[in-house]
């Protein structure tokens, strides 16, 4: 860096570590774009809380949209609970981790579903969670 240049913490891609590529584990993943330390919380800026969905309120959907919540939500109390986003328009980078028995990302309920890097990652290395830590998808 020269002496010209500055480091400012406004723009955009400050805190950012990863990107969505297509995954050879499923469709697309995460990938980091820079080296990750292990501790590191993966997505700060991603302040947009979950809402809490009954499965009884999401009786007569058509498949497509149902296959929304199948895929997207944190899924608890023995299946009749879905946290998402508040839209689903609003679905952030954290929601496409793939899932692996052997992950290199967890997840911190306490708080909020924040995901934190459980080794060092390597740049270009998909990201990866087990979903079982989190939630009760099948």
């Amino acid at each position: 860096m020269t002496h010209k240049q500055k480091i400012n913490h406004d723009l955009p891609h400050h805190g950012v570590f990863t990107r969505i590529r297509p995954s050879k584990i499923h469709g697309i993943g995460i990938f980091a774009i820079v080296n990750i330390k292990k501790g590191i919380y993966i997505f700060p800026g991603n302040d947009n809380p979950m809402v809490w969905i009954n499965k009884s309120d999401l009786l007569n959907l058509s498949p497509e949209i149902m296959k929304l919540y199948d895929d997207f939500c944190v899924i608890k109390n023995n299946g009749t609970l879905y946290g998402c986003p508040k839209n689903f328009n609003m679905l952030t980078i954290g929601w496409y981790l793939n899932h692996s028995e052997t992950p290199n990302v967890g997840c911190d309920i306490e708080k909020g579903y924040e995901f934190f890097a459980l080794r060092d990652i390597k740049r270009d290395e998909e990201l990866t969670v087990d979903y079982r830590t989190f939630t009760e998808r099948p």
